[in-house]
């Protein structure tokens, strides 16, 4: 009796979907949620990102830190990452602003998170937004680096990450929390933070 139902499970498995029942129609639809769910992060550098020089005091890029930090928050979601460049957001040009949008229009996913500097992140998000239509876009960042230990970055990864999965297309940044609409929304410098303009 296993045998038979083991050899009958196979021929389910290898034949194709027009010879199989309704139900194989919804599992192709899964796949394709799931592989529509599938998210890029887009490192770029930023606060996030920087090391500290104990000789000179100085803060440096070296490697990105993004894959560390999803294992130690113990995710699961499909993500590939891609390091388009390691800079501070206020060194960050117009040409750099480009090859960002640039790795957004050539991504096979249509959810994206990168990570940003927190000066200049509405820029991008505003250049983002001209020209990136039907993708769900999410910029995020630190206002204390990850290697410090006492980092915002990794609960902003895990914001981002969870709010690129629901939101529908459009250009948002998520900070302390929060997910703001990407021309509704400001760095106050004071406090540390973002905040929404009204």
């Amino acid at each position: 009796m296993f045998g038979v139902g083991r050899s009958v499970f196979s021929a389910l498995l290898l034949a194709p979907c027009s010879l199989l029942p309704a139900p194989c129609s919804l599992l192709s639809r899964r796949s394709a949620q799931l592989l529509s769910m599938a998210i890029r992060i887009l490192v770029t550098g930023g606060t996030f990102d920087k090391e500290y020089n104990e000789h000179t005091g100085e803060l440096f890029f070296k490697d990105t830190h993004i894959a560390e930090m999803l294992r130690l928050g113990r995710s699961r979601v499909e993500v590939t990452i891609r390091t388009i460049m390691m800079v501070d957001s206020l060194d960050m040009t117009d040409t750099d602003r480009a090859l960002i949008v640039q790795n957004c229009l050539r991504s096979e996913e249509d959810r994206i998170v990168i990570t940003h500097g927190t000066d200049t992140m509405t820029e991008t998000a505003a250049a983002i937004a001209r020209n990136v239509l039907g993708k769900t876009v999410v910029l995020t960042g630190a206002m204390i680096p990850y290697a410090f230990g006492s980092s915002d970055g990794l609960f902003n990864l895990g914001s981002a990450l969870s709010f690129v999965q629901v939101l529908p297309a459009g250009v948002y940044i998520a900070m302390n929390g929060q997910c703001f609409i990407w021309d509704r929304v400001r760095k106050n410098r004071e406090r540390g933070e973002f905040e929404e303009i009204t």
